[in-house]
């Protein structure tokens, strides 16, 4: 081979051969496929792990707590592992969602100082000076009235972390992302048949774990039937997401003779669409059974939200949509006839206000007016509540969580970096939000994403479902799905 042909064959070759073999990097070693291997290896474990979260009391106690911890972050350091011995690109760069990170980032500096012990005594709570002089010792002081609970706080919030910016690099492929919403369809699915065997066969028992019988109300593995009302509502809105899409593929979208459409419209609830019915109306009957006022009409509007959102953003309302939309309708209302009279019933007798709540959050209120910059430590309401109960709640009645997240937020982090942290989840939905309405096309994830992030915020300002990880997880998972989706995928969103 002469010098003139040698030299033609690398002005020919792709330009980024030609780079990877002047930087030698490891990527020349690690084929695609390889790459592709590990990312649906990833993709199984962290579905896996979504499948376990809710099987301990949904998460609820320290050892499901120390098992996650170790489990997603994990998955997320092989990612970026295998990110940087590829030489590949993140599919979505930290500068797309930069905002979020950098209020997250800071919020995570402030609980490290709030826990650290070199907090000036002008600043750390009083209680440890206090403590000091009765026990005549010297005590190191810190601005967490309980430093341990402020890490352990800390450490689910991590989790938590892991998994959205794991999902927003797995779930960019629009494959992915329908694959994640199916299985989380299936899984709740699941866990909704367990919870109504185990409220007729056992009263609600769970077996395996100490937890109090629940009577007849539906609450499948979780401690008690208001959180697992949030997760049913999840799974709820991404069967009613998928169902919808389902119709939107197979029925034409062209107006044409009504009973070619009909008869589509039969053939498809007859195969694939019977699984997401038969699915999502087991998990509407669970969530009906759990008789949670909060639960079900948080879920009621994040499942409006999804039919809107998947039909408004189209330029025209078709027959087809109607069709779908009247249809999946239907079967909510009738099931809701059926079955919701336990949910009516607790309604009628109760109505929708909880006097005890309302004097739990007057008194957190006053707490956190107490020390509005500085907090009293992230995740010490247990601790703080105690210090400013009054008689205007029961003596008899046990307060371990202000059934307010954002109460507790503020309580724990202090006003400024506790609405940071509701603020960078807030942008991120807000980017969903805008997905959703603009993308024409793979629009579900941003769509499931928006819904599911009304109906966990708004059943958060009456209960602390979000609190319980096997919720927040999964609502991690979809909103990181709904971030990677946002986007077209002819745009760059990459490194």
């Amino acid at each position: 081979m002469t010098a003139t042909s040698e030299q033609n064959r690398e002005i020919a070759a792709p330009v980024g051969v030609a780079k990877r073999r002047r930087l030698n990097t490891p990527a020349e070693y690690i084929p695609a496929a390889l790459d592709d291997r590990v990312e649906a290896w990833l993709v199984v474990g962290l579905i896996a792990g979504l499948a376990w979260a809710p099987f301990w009391l949904g998460g609820n106690r320290l050892m499901p707590w120390g098992v996650d911890a170790v489990l997603f972050p994990s998955l997320t350091i092989v990612y970026e592992a295998s990110v940087l011995l590829s030489g590949r690109r993140h599919p979505v760069s930290a500068k797309f969602v930069a905002a979020p990170i950098a209020l997250f980032l800071l919020v995570v500096l402030w609980i490290f100082a709030q826990a650290s012990t070199f907090a000036p005594p002008g600043i750390a709570h009083p209680i440890w000076t206090m403590a000091s002089d009765a026990l005549v010792a010297g005590l190191p002081t810190t601005i967490s009235v309980d430093p341990p609970a402020t890490m352990r706080a800390l450490m689910r919030l991590l989790t938590d972390a892991s998994v959205l910016w794991l999902s927003m690099q797995l779930f960019r492929r629009a494959s992915r992302a329908l694959l994640l919403l199916q299985a989380i369809a299936g899984i709740v699915a699941t866990y909704a048949a367990y919870g109504l065997v185990l409220a007729i066969a056992a009263r609600g028992a769970i077996p395996f774990f100490d937890a109090p019988n629940s009577g007849f109300a539906v609450r499948s593995t979780f401690v008690n039937q208001n959180s697992f009302a949030t997760y049913a509502g999840l799974g709820l809105i991404v069967t009613t997401a998928l169902t919808l899409r389902l119709y939107r593929h197979t029925v034409p979208n062209a107006a044409g003779i009504a009973s070619f459409r009909l008869s589509n419209f039969i053939a498809a609830t007859g195969q694939r669409g019977a699984l997401y019915l038969c699915g999502g109306l087991l998990v509407l009957v669970a969530l009906l059974g759990t008789a949670s006022r909060g639960g079900i009409l948080s879920t009621a509007l994040g499942v409006f939200a999804v039919v809107m959102l998947t039909t408004t953003r189209q330029r025209s309302l078709r027959g087809d949509k109607l069709e779908a939309i009247a249809f999946v309708t239907a079967a909510i209302a009738i099931t809701f006839v059926v079955f919701g009279d336990r949910f009516v019933g607790r309604i009628a007798a109760t109505g929708f206000g909880d006097s005890g709540r309302l004097a739990v959050y007057a008194i957190a209120v006053r707490a956190i007016l107490d020390s509005p910059l500085l907090g009293f430590g992230y995740g010490t309401f247990a601790d703080v509540f105690p210090m400013y109960r009054d008689q205007s709640i029961s003596n008899y009645e046990v307060w371990d969580l202000a059934h307010n997240t954002y109460i507790e937020v503020w309580l724990g982090l202090g006003i400024v970096f506790g609405t940071a942290l509701i603020a960078a989840i807030g942008l991120l939905v807000v980017k969903c939000f805008v997905g959703a309405i603009k993308r024409q096309h793979d629009s579900i994830a941003p769509v499931v994403a928006t819904g599911a992030a009304l109906t966990v915020g708004v059943h958060a300002l009456v209960d602390f479902s979000l609190q319980m990880q096997a919720v927040s997880l999964t609502f991690m998972a979809l909103l990181g799905a709904g971030v990677a989706q946002a986007e077209s995928s002819r745009r760059a969103v990459a490194d």
